[in-house]
């Protein structure tokens, strides 16, 4: 008579966390009564009781990791020391800021004006990467070297983006050239353009009042408006 095979028990199935705040070792002592803890592997031990979790700690050799409080109950992960310390330097890792890349342009003071609409364009792209931009002005031989750092300016001013500065134009090389570094304007000196742009525009009541006035006036008749009228 051929014997029964035991079917295999299913393996537990892995589950993944990740800790909502610093991964860092609660030793013994645990605030829950019950919680939910996840081996050194991540497999899903189920539901223990605090007492079983210190046992099973001490018997491995590990530490316990609070990695959810707010599940129910609360999610804890067994791990060594090493994989503590890994944890840790991937969330400073993650923690640093984003290294700012510097781009760099070059334009004549004489540039043509599809070119200069070209390079702004390319600016304005890097910009929204949150790059930096250096641009240098820097005039040919016999190019006119006055007020490089406003001409500067001015060539900024006509990007279709608010911008911020990094360091605003200025003269260099003796007054060979002018640069300045460009970033991407914050949303305070955003909210302020805004509020500068609507404090020169005209009330609306103001607008409201010219209106009324015109549709008072008599008409104009086509002699008068011939005489009168600008060419556009």
């Amino acid at each position: 008579m051929a014997s029964k095979q035991t079917p295999a028990a299913p393996e537990k199935k892995r589950q993944v966390f990740r800790a909502q705040g610093k991964v860092s070792s609660v030793g013994r002592k645990i605030a829950y009564e019950l919680i939910r803890v996840i081996s050194e592997t991540g497999e899903d031990l189920g539901i223990m009781h605090r007492a079983d979790v210190i046992r099973l700690m001490d018997r491995q050799g590990l530490k316990l990791v609070l990695l959810d409080q707010n599940k129910d109950p609360p999610v804890y992960q067994l791990m060594s020391g090493k994989q503590i310390h890994q944890e840790q330097l991937k969330q400073r890792e993650k923690a640093k800021p984003a290294t700012v890349q510097l781009k760099e342009l070059t334009f004549s003071p004489c540039i043509a004006s599809h070119d200069l609409h070209t390079k702004l364009k390319q600016v304005e792209s890097w910009l929204e990467k949150k790059n930096h931009v250096r641009i240098t002005l820097r005039p040919g031989r016999n190019d006119p070297k006055d007020n490089l750092d406003t001409t500067l300016e001015q060539m900024v001013q006509k990007m279709k983006v608010l911008v911020g500065f990094v360091s605003k134009p200025t003269v260099i090389r003796n007054g060979q050239a002018a640069m300045c570094v460009l970033r991407q304007a914050s949303a305070k000196e955003i909210m302020q353009a805004n509020k500068e742009k609507n404090k020169t525009a005209p009330p609306q009541s103001a607008v409201s009042s010219s209106t009324t006035a015109q549709s008072n006036t008599s008409p104009v008749s086509a002699t008068d408006t011939t005489e009168g009228s600008v060419p556009q």
